[in-house]
C-alpha cells in the first residue's frame, strides 16, 4: 500500500482534487463492497480534517483504489467509525498498509 497523506483546507477541496485525480466513485454508497471484500481495495490517498473548534467536524477522506482499476472516495465522520463497518475496515486497512511499509 503507496498511502499519500494530503493537507487541505476543506473536505469538500479534499475531494475536488481527488477527483481531478480521476476519483470518480463514491464508495459511501458501496460500503458493502469494501466491507465483504476489503482485500481487493487499497487506500492510496488519505485525508483528515480535523475542525478547529467542533471534534463533531473532524472526517477523514480515503482516496481509494480497487484492484479492477477502479478509483474513489470514501469520507467518514469522526462518529463514523462506531457506526459504519466499512469506515472501521479502512481504518484498519490504513493501519496495515503502514505496518507493510515498517
Amino acid at each position: 500500500m503507496d498511502e499519500q497523506m494530503y493537507h487541505y483546507t476543506t473536505v469538500s477541496k479534499a475531494l475536488e482534487e481527488l477527483q481531478k485525480k480521476g476519483f470518480t466513485i463514491d464508495y459511501n454508497l458501496k460500503e458493502e463492497a469494501i466491507d465483504e471484500n476489503p482485500e481487493n481495495f487499497e487506500i492510496v490517498h488519505v485525508y483528515r480534517y480535523e475542525g478547529e473548534t467542533d471534534p463533531g467536524d473532524e472526517a477523514t477522506v480515503y482516496g481509494i483504489k480497487a484492484k479492477n482499476g477502479d478509483k474513489g472516495v470514501y469520507v467518514a465522520g469522526n462518529s463514523t467509525y462506531a457506526e459504519k463497518s466499512a469506515a472501521m475496515t479502512l481504518h484498519e486497512l490504513s493501519i496495515k498498509g503502514r505496518q507493510e511499509k515498517n
